[in-house]
């Protein structure tokens, strides 16, 4: 029998505990060694499949190894790898054209760099350098990276590590609430900004959001509430800061989310889809804005021959196959599934909302179960089942269904089915489970 070239899950899951830090944590109890992968499909170290709908949270937007990408990868990886910017190449100022073409608005002129992280740091510096002030605003629940200044405008709590952390942001409440409707939750968030910028906007710098809160739990504003923001920050000078790193390119049914609200933002800041899985992010703006940032700087990796060359290939992908109309005609088919389900499991799923191929299913527990231990038990079913998808949410008790946007219309049908199963399950644990007196 020939022996398999993989040490196998127990083996991977020892040498993380021996030589990660013990922050680095995996969704499963009984995780698969993840060893290939092929458009909308993974494989495990067994040779099981599994059907990914959640894309590397976010990432692979146009499937695992998409051949027509990786082949054009592979072609400049064999031909120039790097040179870092203080060179002249010609991918990057390719790439950086091509984007004036997809941005919103007046936005143009690009900085490449590495992570939504590094993306958003930039766009944090930008605006301070813009405007001459040092303050942010950033809703509750928010999440924009683990670089200091990042995590600092990050508001789920969970994920602000530092004890160290910039002072000079104020939240404000998220556009949402269990207990309001959209419109008055909005109201609400905007009333909160009115307050802020009343008493402190001539030391704001910017308002940095994310159109759709992913790991705060997949909530989508009231149609009317970035134009009511983008007004009142006009008002008083202060920029607004669009990160796209989850809901870019396609995603959300429209190339960048921003998109579903009609505002265009004064910066925007880009990761993930861009490079399919290959590490390429960017911040842009407007000629005026940009003129700011005119100090010496460089990114010895952004922006370099290979990155460039896999996210030109990923534009073209996504214009040619039609993946923004893709992701809005199947994600509505999967979500009127989710409400279905919904329907047929009321005690169990809350909510459904999101937008194209960014939805979430909000789960709820009781006294004797938590929602967090019912969605972890939902997702090891599922993962036993042949489907990956992904949580998140405040209380981690949100489904994330964020699939490669190839994937087909048998694909959702194939999970729907076997999600109606385990969430059977789910309610029958809920209805079992007894609270302690």
């Amino acid at each position: 029998m020939e022996q398999s070239p993989f040490i196998g899950r127990e083996a991977v899951a020892a040498k993380r505990k021996q030589y990660f830090y013990p922050c680095t944590a995996h969704f499963y109890r009984d995780a698969p060694q993840i060893v290939r992968g092929s458009m909308q499909y993974v494989y495990d170290e067994n040779g099981k499949e599994y059907t990914d709908f959640f894309a590397g949270v976010s990432v692979v937007a146009c499937g695992h190894c998409n051949p027509a990408i990786t082949a054009r990868t592979i072609e400049q990886l064999q031909q120039l790898q790097h040179t870092s910017t203080v060179y002249l190449t010609q991918p990057n100022v390719d790439l950086a054209e091509r984007l004036e073409a997809v941005l919103p608005g007046r936005l143009r002129r690009s900085f490449f760099v590495n992570s939504g992280s590094e993306a958003n740091e930039g766009a944090l510096l930008l605006a301070r350098m813009h405007t001459g002030r040092k303050g942010f605003i950033a809703l509750e629940s928010g999440l924009h990276g683990r670089t200091n200044l990042t995590m600092s405008v990050t508001g789920l709590q969970m994920w602000r590590t530092d004890k160290y952390l910039d002072e000079d942001v104020t939240f404000i409440e998220r556009p949402y609430h269990p207990e309001l409707s959209l419109e008055e939750a909005a109201a609400r968030s905007v009333q909160s900004l009115k307050r802020v910028l009343e008493e402190k906007g001539d030391s704001i710098a910017a308002m940095i959001v994310e159109p759709i809160q992913g790991n705060g739990g997949m909530i989508m504003p009231a149609p009317s509430y970035f134009r009511e923001v983008k007004t009142l920050l006009e008002q008083y000078g202060v920029l607004l800061i669009d990160d796209e790193i989850q809901t870019g390119y396609g995603r959300t049914g429209a190339m960048f989310a921003i998109e579903h609200f009609g505002v265009v933002p004064d910066i925007i800041s880009m990761a993930k889809a861009l490079g399919n899985g290959v590490p390429v992010a960017a911040f842009a703006t407007t000629d005026e804005i940009a003129a700011s940032l005119n100090r010496p700087s460089a990114s010895t990796f952004g922006g370099n021959p290979v990155s460039a060359a896999t996210a030109l290939a990923v534009l073209d992908y996504i214009e040619n196959e039609r993946l923004p109309e893709r992701a809005a005609e199947l994600g509505g088919h999967l979500k009127r599934g989710l409400q279905q389900l919904q329907a047929s499991y009321p005690a169990l799923i809350s909510d459904v909302r999101g937008t194209g191929f960014m939805l979430g299913a909000e789960l709820t527990g009781n006294a004797a179960v938590t929602a967090a231990e019912l969605t972890d038990d939902v997702l090891e079913e599922m993962k036993d089942r042949g489907y990956l998808i992904g949580k998140n949410g405040v209380n981690r008790n949100v489904l994330a269904f964020q699939p490669p946007l190839v994937v087909t219309a048998e694909n959702i049908e194939g999970m729907l089915t076997v999600l109606n199963d385990v969430l059977l399950q789910a309610s029958q644990k809920l209805s079992a489970a007894v609270p302690a007196e």
